[in-house]
C-alpha cells in the first residue's frame, strides 16, 4: 500500500510494516497505526503515521550506543502484546535530531516495545533513575567503544 509521508514522500508500505500502538505514543494520543521504515542514514528508523502524513518520528536501537541498557516487561504486557520469547521484541527510543546543530538524543525513559509477531506496541515510561529523555547518542557511542 502507499502512505504520504512529509519527509519521504509517497512511499509503498508492507502490512509487515504496520505497527499499532492501542493507546498511541505519549503526546499523540489519537494516533494508533504507524508504518516502521528504515532511514537513509543508519542506523535510525522512521516511524510514519498511517493517519497523518506530517507525523513521523526518528528511532534508534538503544542498544547499540548503551549495551547496558535494560527494562523488565511485565508478563502481562508480554501477553497483551503478544510476545512469547525475548527475541520476538523489538526495543526502540525516539531520536530527538535538533537543526541548531546540539547533539542527537535519545529518550531511554520512554522507549518503544514492539512485537515482531503480532506488530503491537506500547510506549513505555521507565523509573530507572540511569534513564532520562536525552542520551547523547555519538557520546555514548564513543563511550561504549572504549
Amino acid at each position: 500500500m502507499k502512505i504520504a509521508s512529509k519527509s519521504l514522500g509517497e512511499i509503498n508500505v508492507d502490512e509487515r510494516q504496520i505497527i499499532t500502538f492501542q493507546e498511541g505514543l505519549i503526546g499523540f494520543t489519537p494516533f494508533t497505526r504507524f508504518a516502521l521504515l528504515d532511514a537513509p542514514q543508519k542506523p535510525y528508523f522512521y516511524l510514519q503515521s498511517m493517519e497523518s502524513q506530517e507525523l513521523a518520528f526518528i528511532l534508534v536501537d538503544p542498544f547499540l550506543f548503551r549495551p547496558d541498557y535494560s527494562l523488565d516487561l511485565s508478563e502481562e504486557l508480554c501477553s497483551a502484546l503478544g510476545i512469547a520469547a525475548p527475541e520476538e521484541t523489538l526495543i526502540l527510543t525516539l531520536v530527538t535530531a535538533p537543526t541548531d546543530g546540539s547533539p542527537v538524543t535519545a529518550n531511554l525513559m520512554g522507549p518503544l516495545v514492539i512485537s515482531k509477531a503480532t506488530r503491537k506496541g506500547v510506549q513505555l515510561i521507565l523509573a530507572d533513575p540511569r534513564w532520562k529523555t536525552k542520551h547523547d547518542v555519538m557520546a555514548e557511542l564513543a563511550a561504549s567503544r572504549k
